[in-house]
């Protein structure tokens, strides 16, 4: 089987946005290119060996250069090919509005079918967030994790992995918010990783809603991997803001955590109506806005008067907004 590849041009800056734009238009199997060398620090942090070296970049002898590639691939049996890029092209025009993403150019090819999930074991290793380990399966937790929290996530088709900048922002507010016992919701759970986070540092119960029945599926054989009861966690498929079963089955004034780690464009409404599902003092960690988009977001969580915003975090073109129900 061939697939049919399509590259975008655009900055190494993008990179990040431009997969969040695709995974929002349900493109999977994005790969980036580009000539960002990797540091000593960002080494250590995923427990790559860095020799001697210290301070140095993995890749001395590679010039600066800020050009990049996104490239997505399509099924020509099974994907409308004309409407997606359609779709595709009217998200980047929109982005140009907004953010510094090159020229966006897009060139076509073919290319032969591809071992998509072990591809991923060459460049998917353990790394850490703050206290927590991420590892894959097929990794050991490697002698320097020892006596801390480990995680195992391997790359699916829901997203998280907890390697996006929108991801580590949550669960480093998770790791200083969750003392024992608490009650989470994970707002567009994904792959669950947010919650079974939450879960291991020692949350009573989580649960996660998400629109993708794949998000389900990855949820459970993410806990099952982990060895979390399922007495531990639920999820609810659908809408909580504009289905009431969903938002019923959820249940209200009973979270003392919140994530939210979704588009503004669904951060923004949401922000009007999160507040019936928490408890009084509960947290809201919001995440996966465009640093574009951060006044809007941070506007409708200030519009709702049961909601005080707390923080602000950045990580590079990432924003993530912390709030309290007041």
């Amino acid at each position: 089987m061939k697939w049919e590849s399509f590259t975008i041009e655009t900055k190494a800056a993008a990179e990040d946005i431009l997969s969040a734009t695709l995974a929002d238009l349900g493109i999977e199997g994005v790969e980036i290119r580009d000539h960002v060398p990797l540091t000593r620090e960002e080494a250590h942090g995923m427990f790559i060996d860095t020799g001697e070296d210290a301070g140095k970049s993995l890749m001395p002898d590679m010039p600066p250069d800020d050009r990049a590639q996104v490239i997505f691939y399509l099924d020509p049996e099974k994907d409308d090919i004309p409407a997606i890029l359609q779709r595709v092209q009217a998200s980047l025009e929109e982005l140009k509005l907004t953010a510094d993403i090159g020229s966006a150019a897009i060139t076509e090819s073919e290319t032969e079918d591809k071992d998509w999930i072990n591809n991923w074991k060459k460049y998917w290793h353990t790394f850490a967030i703050g206290k927590l380990i991420i590892k894959p399966t097929w990794e050991d937790v490697p002698g320097e994790a020892a006596g801390r929290p480990v995680l195992s996530m391997d790359p699916g088709t829901a997203f998280g992995t907890g390697a996006h900048e929108t991801t580590r922002m949550v669960i480093r507010e998770l790791e200083q918010a969750v003392h024992g016992g608490e009650q989470v919701l994970d707002v567009g759970c994904g792959s669950g990783i947010l919650s079974l986070t939450a879960l291991l540092f020692g949350a009573d119960h989580a649960v996660g809603t998400d629109l993708d029945p794949n998000a389900r599926t990855a949820f459970l054989e993410n806990a099952a991997v982990n060895h979390f009861s399922k007495d531990r966690f639920d999820i609810v498929l659908g809408d909580i803001v504009s289905d009431k079963a969903a938002a019923d089955a959820v249940g209200y004034n009973r979270y003392d955590i919140v994530c939210a780690n979704i588009l503004h464009d669904v951060l923004i409404p949401m922000s009007a109506v999160i507040d019936h599902h928490m408890k009084e003092g509960g947290l809201l960690f919001t995440s996966g806005i465009i640093a574009a988009k951060e006044a809007d977001v941070r506007n409708a969580l200030e519009a709702n008067p049961r909601l005080k915003v707390l923080e602000t975090y950045h990580d590079g073109e990432w924003v993530s907004i912390t709030a309290k129900k007041v």
